[in-house]
């Protein structure tokens, strides 16, 4: 849809500032597309100039496509934005897209994490079943002649929740869920483990022949 471009000159943007994020999109992405160079083609929203964007939105997939029109129309270029969380099931899906701000302050991680074991402290451990659900966007801006196109993918990680953190890798909640068929939480698994598992790894997956479609 966007042509090739001439060499090392972006053609994807991935709208975050998570240098982990552009990791994981960089190897997925790697040998799947003739002639595109994932490492200097394929860039984060601050190699690309973009502005953040409110994630104004009530779902996953409205604030990711939120994020991923917004990039695409601000730069030009192809885009892709995630929107991601935790759904617990006693609690109704919440924290869902208030995930990362639960504790009333975004982005700090442990106080989420202790004030979501403090409220579900008295839940017995076989009601204690959660999922961490991601929404992937695509959004290649419009040409001179109108079009542009758009589309949403999903991904979930299902496991049950412990009730102390357990391991040092990941962030978030990843150290208080043990996906179903395991027996160490997603802080204690490799990123190659967990990468295989995730629920933006599946999300990723499922848009990548539309990033295929977009970039050809």
């Amino acid at each position: 849809m966007t042509g090739a471009g001439t060499a090392h000159e972006p053609r994807l943007v991935l709208a975050t500032h998570n240098q982990g994020k552009l990791r994981e999109l960089r190897e997925l992405l790697r040998d799947q597309i003739p002639g595109l160079d994932v490492d200097t083609q394929v860039i984060d929203a601050s190699a690309a100039g973009a502005p953040d964007v409110a994630e104004t939105g009530v779902t996953f997939a409205e604030n990711s496509l939120l994020k991923a029109r917004a990039v695409a129309e601000a730069t030009g270029i192809v885009a892709i934005a995630d929107d991601s969380g935790l759904a617990v099931d006693v609690l109704g899906g919440a924290p869902g897209i208030f995930s990362a701000r639960w504790s009333g302050r975004h982005g700090d991680d442990v106080a989420n994490l202790e004030l979501l074991l403090a409220q579900l402290s008295d839940v017995p451990d076989v009601h204690r079943g959660a999922a961490f659900v991601c929404a992937a966007a695509l959004a290649v801006p419009s040409a001179d002649d109108g079009g542009g196109f758009e589309t949403v993918e999903y991904g979930q990680l299902e496991g049950i929740l412990l009730r102390e953190p357990r391991g040092e890798g990941g962030f978030g909640y990843d150290p208080v869920l043990v996906p179903h068929g395991l027996d160490r939480s997603c802080a204690e698994l490799s990123p190659e483990e967990k990468n295989a598992i995730s629920h933006r790894g599946k999300a990723f997956r499922a848009l990548l022949p539309a990033i295929v479609a977009a970039l050809r």
